[in-house]
């Protein structure tokens, strides 16, 4: 198993001798920092110090309370872990300040642990770092637990790396998950965590909205943000704040806010509704404002993510005549710097996403100086290079946000995804870029279960912190799922080789079956658009022998999964994969211009009351790890295609 992310420099020391441990006996540790006495330790420092007592409790291993003293410490101690910071960081109630100097040295031999950092989250750094490398390494051996020595020095390509979890799109995690998340992302460096929120917060009188949505509430948020803190992660609001309104504007209450109140016909729904926000109803500031006032103040991050993305409708409705006159962008632009001053008044940095003002490249200039344009794209050659390059000219600050390939799909396309993530890392570093965010979405359902998001994650994380390894992965051969597989059982799946062997082997179906397909797979578009035929360009690369050949290899794949309760999800994800092949391969009998709802009635009642049973079984898998909220809707859209197949 490697470290990951993979450290600047690190060179086994083996003319040194290891580090050896008694059974029982405990780690001393020794601090040195600067100006410090223990009452005066701020909150970061006591975080990096527990961070170092998990590091080495996982290896069954005891830290004793930590004494202050000279950069002498502990030099009669035999074993020692003797840690040197620069910096005691902010005060105690502080919030953690990111980017921060997050450089570290660490040497581990017979004397015990060595830490050198800048700052406490340096410390936390190599926490990390040495809990892996115990993990990896150390044995026990002789009576004593034994790792060899080693000496390691490592800082970040990126300041901020971040993750960007879909809340809102049926799919709300439950805390106990994503509290177990926080600790994952905290290993693998990860410093900067948003929720994209829609709908999904508990705004007070606002219940009409999230009334069915299982939302985070104030206190919830407060619980994850002090977590994060202690993880030296920053936990970001997002609260999108121009299209992708539309789970406020079906509601009768806000309808007349909508730039098309009679409803559009967006990409995120089946029917047409109301989708953005008028960008010229001077109501709009004012209720964007309220929520603003009460979503802040649970976080204690500076920055805040907008989204202002997708705006398809802006211009079509009740904005057509200032469109008109003014031109589309000059109106986009308006509202951007309407919402970036009640950003700045609440003492925020504004991020906002950066297609809208990537396709009129004249807005790039006038957006405002200190706000932070998100690049976004989600295929293996996305031009992130151009995009890049364009907001570099521009002087301001932009971060660059591939994806997890996840959403569109049922098990991922880990090919397209490593791919994504190396891609955005190389170009947004050669450009500048100061964050990078993986993004996973859950478009139309979020049918995808959490644990096949968790291993592009952790690949993205890697790549962010060493641009390095992503250029190394840009030069592998164009198939090489494999590659990941010890990776994954080791560093995302803790030892589950099982686990671990499924995840990286669904991710490469739909290259295996109908891929690729732009920001999806084959698979899943079968159901997306069961009352669609066949002949679009989704659909080209499907034929009888690939499903077959697919539905054979779902077999296989499930077989160690079925009974385990263990691999319920997993199980569940085959049995859909399954089921959508069966699909496919009537359908292409059947003829490629024929609707579902035209193949023979007995393939139709079949297929029907199979997909019935998946929908019945979701509940199962879906309440393991998310809440009840938007549960019904995502079971409601395989029930409605279980439904089309019986029409007669």
């Amino acid at each position: 198993m490697s470290l990951w992310p993979p450290p600047r420099w690190v060179e086994v020391l083996d003319a040194a001798e290891p580090l050896v441990l008694p059974p029982g006996a405990p780690v001393a540790l020794h601090l040195t920092a600067a100006g410090a006495e223990q009452a005066e330790v701020s909150g970061e420092l006591e975080f990096a110090v527990a961070g170092l007592h998990r590091a080495l409790a996982d290896s069954a291993l005891d830290l004793a309370a930590p004494e202050f003293a000279g950069d002498d410490a502990g030099a009669a101690t035999a074993i020692a872990c003797r840690v040197r910071v620069d910096s005691t960081g902010s005060g105690r109630d502080a919030p953690v300040q990111v980017p921060a100097d997050e450089s570290y040295r660490l040497r581990v031999d017979r004397s015990g642990i060595r830490v050198d950092a800048a700052t406490p989250t340096g410390v936390f750094r190599a926490a990390s770092t040495l809990k892996q490398w115990l993990a990896a390494r150390g044995r026990p051996a002789a009576a004593a637990f034994e790792a060899p020595a080693v000496e390691i020095e490592d800082r970040p390509d990126f300041p901020v790396r971040g993750a960007m979890l879909d809340v809102s799109r049926n799919r709300v995690p439950r805390m106990a998950y994503l509290e177990r998340l926080v600790d994952r992302l905290a290993e693998w460096k990860i410093n900067h965590l948003q929720l994209y929120v829609e709908h999904t917060y508990a705004y007070a009188d606002q219940e009409d909205v999230w009334r069915d949505a299982s939302p985070f509430t104030a206190e919830e948020i407060r619980r994850l943000d002090a977590l994060c803190r202690e993880r030296f992660i920053e936990l970001t609001p997002n609260q999108n704040s121009f299209g992708h309104f539309h789970r406020w504007l079906v509601h009768d209450r806000y309808r007349p806010l909508a730039e098309v109140p009679e409803g559009f016909q967006h990409p995120f729904s089946i029917d047409p509704e109301p989708f953005s926000l008028c960008a010229t109803d001077p109501r709009v500031p004012e209720l964007l404002a309220g929520l603003y006032d009460e979503l802040l103040p649970q976080f204690g991050s500076r920055r805040f993510n907008v989204g202002l993305d997708e705006t398809f409708d802006l211009g079509r409705g009740r904005s057509a005549e200032a469109c008109e006159e003014r031109g589309k962008p000059a109106v986009y632009l308006d509202f951007l710097r309407r919402v970036h001053r009640m950003v700045t008044d609440r003492g925020r940095q504004m991020l906002f996403w950066g297609d809208i003002i990537l396709r009129y490249p004249e807005l790039v200039d006038q957006v405002p100086e200190d706000a932070v344009a998100l690049c976004w794209g989600y295929e293996a050659d996305h031009p992130f290079e151009d995009q890049c390059a364009r907001l570099a000219a521009s002087g301001r600050e932009f971060w660059v946000c591939p994806g997890t390939s996840s959403w569109h799909s049922f098990g991922g396309r880990l090919q397209n995804a490593v791919g994504n993530l190396a891609l955005a890392a190389i170009a947004g570093s050669e450009a500048g870029a100061q964050g990078l965010l993986i993004t996973d979405w859950g478009d139309h359902g979020h049918l995808q279960p959490p644990a096949i998001a968790e291993l592009p994650l952790s690949i993205g994380a890697g790549f962010a912190w060493s641009v390095a390894t992503a250029r190394e992965e840009a030069s592998r051969p164009e198939r090489n799922e494999e590659a990941w597989l010890d990776h994954a059982a080791g560093l995302v799946y803790d030892g589950d080789g099982t686990l671990a062997r499924t995840v990286v082997d669904l991710g490469a179906i739909d290259l295996d079956c109908g891929g690729p397909v732009l920001n999806g797979t084959a698979l899943f578009y079968l159901l997306r658009f069961i009352d669609d035929d066949l002949t679009h360009r989704r659909f080209r690369r499907l034929s009888i022998a690939r499903l077959q050949r697919t539905y054979t290899r779902l077999t296989e794949i499930r077989q160690p999964l079925v009974g385990d309760p263990t691999f319920t999800t997993l199980d569940w994800t085959c049995r859909m994969m399954t089921w959508c092949c069966q699909l496919g391969i009537a359908r292409l009998a059947a003829g490629r211009g024929l609707r579902a709802d035209e193949l023979a009635p007995k393939v139709r009642t079949t297929l029907g009351a199979d997909l019935r049973r998946i929908a019945n079984d979701l509940p199962d898998v879906w309440l393991a790890t998310s809440r009840e909220g938007g549960l019904r809707e995502s079971q409601d859209l395989l029930l409605r295609a279980a439904d089309a197949l019986d029409s007669p």
